[in-house]
C-alpha cells in the first residue's frame, strides 16, 4: 500500500484525501483491511491521532468499517456509495434545517447576552467545571461532543428563564439528531478544529464570568458561525 508522506504537520485532510483515492481507484478494493494505524502513521510521517481523525472521517463518509479493538475495513468503494445515512433525510429537509440553524442562532446570542446579565456563582462553578472538561476532552470524539452539548444547556439555564430554556431543548434534540455524526467526526474528532472549539467555548464563558452581555452575545455568535461553516459543506 503505497502512501505519500505529507507536506503539512498534523493535517488529517491529506490521509483521508489519499486513502479515499486509493479506494475510489480501487487499489483499496472492497474487504480489503487497512494497515494499522501505527503503520499508517509511519508511512504518512503524522502522529497517530492524525491518522485516527482521517480514519474517523473516512467512516462517517461511509467508506470504510472501524471494528472494536482495532483494524479497519474498505466497505464501500465507489463515489454514489459515499454517503452517510443521516445526510438523506438531512438533505431532503435542508430549508428546515436551515431554519434551525437560523433559530439557534438567535436563541444562543440572546442566551449568552441574558446569562452574563442574570449569572449565580454557582453557574460559574458549573461553567469552570465543564471548561476544564472540555480542555482535557480535545480530541476525544464522544466527550467534547458530550461537554459542548452541556455547555450549551448550562448556559440557557444560566438565563433563569425557564421558557427559554425549553426553546432551546427543543431546537438541539432536533438538530443533534440531524447532524450527529457530521459534527462528531468534522467537530470533535479533528484536534485543531475541538482545539478551536474550546478556546471559542472559553470565550463565551469569559465574558458570561466577566458580566459582560455585548461581549457574550459577540463571541457566542463568532462561535456558531464558525461552527455552521463547518456543517454548510454537507447539506
Amino acid at each position: 500500500m503505497e502512501m505519500t508522506k505529507l507536506t503539512k504537520r498534523n493535517h488529517y485532510e491529506e490521509i483521508k484525501d489519499q486513502l479515499h483515492r486509493m479506494i475510489v481507484d480501487g487499489k483499496l478494493k472492497v474487504g480489503d483491511k487497512l494497515p494499522s494505524t501505527k503503520e499508517m502513521s509511519e508511512s504518512f510521517g503524522v502522529g497517530r491521532s492524525t491518522t485516527r481523525e482521517a480514519l474517523s472521517a473516512l467512516k462517517a463518509m461511509g467508506l470504510i468499517e472501524i471494528r472494536q479493538g482495532g483494524g479497519c475495513r474498505v466497505i464501500r468503494n465507489t463515489a454514489s456509495e459515499i454517503t452517510l445515512p443521516e445526510l438523506d433525510s438531512l438533505r431532503m429537509n435542508r430549508e428546515t434545517l436551515l431554519e434551525l440553524l437560523e433559530a439557534r442562532q438567535a436563541l444562543e446570542v440572546s442566551n449568552a447576552t441574558v446569562a452574563a446579565r442574570k449569572r449565580t456563582d454557582d453557574d460559574l462553578s458549573e461553567f469552570k467545571a465543564l471548561i476544564e472538561a472540555m480542555e482535557r476532552s480535545v480530541g476525544h470524539d464522544m466527550e467534547g461532543e458530550r461537554t459542548d452539548l452541556l455547555f450549551h444547556l448550562t448556559l440557557a439555564k444560566a438565563t433563569h428563564n425557564s421558557i427559554m430554556v425549553r426553546l432551546f431543548e427543543s431546537i438541539a434534540n432536533q438538530l443533534e439528531t440531524a447532524i450527529k455524526e457530521i459534527r462528531r467526526v468534522e467537530l470533535y474528532s479533528n484536534q485543531q478544529v475541538a482545539q478551536r472549539l474550546y478556546l471559542e467555548h472559553s470565550a463565551i464563558y469569559e465574558a458570561v464570568r466577566n458580566q459582560d452581555p455585548e461581549l457574550a452575545g459577540q463571541t457566542m455568535k463568532q462561535h456558531l458561525e464558525h461552527v455552521e461553516d463547518i456543517l454548510m459543506k454537507y447539506i
